[in-house]
């Protein structure tokens, strides 16, 4: 198997595309890749200021390296959630990511900004971690960029992702979550624009183009995260992508160039009023948002519990440190 550029031994093959890469021209038709995701959205315009969010995983830190190629100043913010060794060594790889590069990085330690990590939030709610968690980091995600004056945040969803995403709202009908599913999610007032950059490009891409530049990240899945649904939808689209490599990128791509159009035409328009939380004051569609709502159940909950002393009230404001 032969470069697909230079002619030299390949050391990656993209059958999807039905083309292989040395390492040098494998890494340039990476970032080649993210820069046109960039630039065919508009994803990052002039006087942007950018927030990725970094977990220590391969695809956060494949994220931040590729827009810091691409000449971009991106400010990592990472999350410490408090699983235990888990959470100790995603919050390491990614200081170390950061100090070798010389890169700014800000932290939220939700235990030390909340009161409670977040198994200690499922075991006060009653609720899923994932559920507490994918709450709490998108509020903190949009809270911060607010905070610290960014109004882009970066995630580093990959293609494996975004259609096991699709799946799963396709086989659910979840036709709100289905208009608004995309490579980008424009901002408003109050909310910053989300964006995808990586969004075409598979895990296993991910993980080569890591590999292939050196990156250091933390390989161990986090511990709650087994019995979720999403890997279930992944490992089927990914059998299907054995037998026939490209299903994952069609799937995606004609979605959002039929589908979601005719979604977004064709179903009704409700204006939704967007308020202000009485509470912490971000973005929300109540008198008090999603956040705080779990959070103040959570309070409640644990202080009966013994968790927390009986004076302790929550205070949404996180607590931001620059690493």
């Amino acid at each position: 198997m032969k470069c697909s550029v230079c002619g030299q031994r390949a050391q990656v093959e993209v059958r999807r595309r039905n083309q292989a890469f040395c390492a040098e021209h494998y890494r340039d038709w990476f970032v080649g890749e993210v820069r046109r995701n960039l630039r065919r959205h508009r994803m990052i315009r002039p006087g942007d200021r950018v927030l990725a969010a970094v977990s220590g995983g391969k695809d956060s830190l494949v994220l931040w390296d590729t827009l810091t190629r691409l000449g971009y100043e991106v400010t990592g913010f990472h999350i410490n959630l408090g699983i235990g060794d888990y959470s100790r060594r995603a919050l390491e790889t990614t200081r170390a990511f950061a100090a070798e590069r010389g890169l700014e990085l800000v932290v939220v330690d939700v235990r030390e900004s909340f009161g409670l990590t977040i198994p200690q939030l499922a075991w006060a709610t009653g609720r899923a971690a994932c559920s507490g968690c994918g709450l709490t980091k998108r509020y903190l995600m949009n809270r911060v960029a607010q905070d610290e004056g960014f109004n882009v945040v970066a995630t580093g969803h990959n293609l494996d992702d975004e259609a096991a995403t699709l799946l799963g709202n396709v086989s659910h009908w979840q036709t709100d979550a289905l208009v608004r599913q995309g490579p980008m999610l424009e901002g408003r007032e109050g909310l910053a624009r989300r964006v995808k950059p990586l969004y075409s490009l598979t895990e296993r891409e991910v993980a080569a183009y890591a590999f292939l530049a050196g990156i250091k990240y933390q390989h161990e899945e986090c511990p709650h995260a087994a019995g979720a649904k999403s890997l279930l939808y992944k490992e089927v689209l990914g059998r299907m992508e054995t037998r026939m490599p490209g299903t994952k990128q069609v799937f995606l791509e004609q979605y959002l160039k039929k589908i979601k159009p005719v979604l977004k035409s064709g179903l009704p328009e409700t204006e939704v009023e967007l308020k202000r939380c009485e509470r912490c004051g971000q973005i929300t569609t109540g008198r008090v948002c999603a956040h705080c709502k779990l959070w103040e159940r959570a309070y409640t909950r644990a202080k009966k519990r013994g968790l927390l002393p009986e004076d302790a009230s929550f205070d949404p404001r996180p607590v931001v440190k620059r690493v």
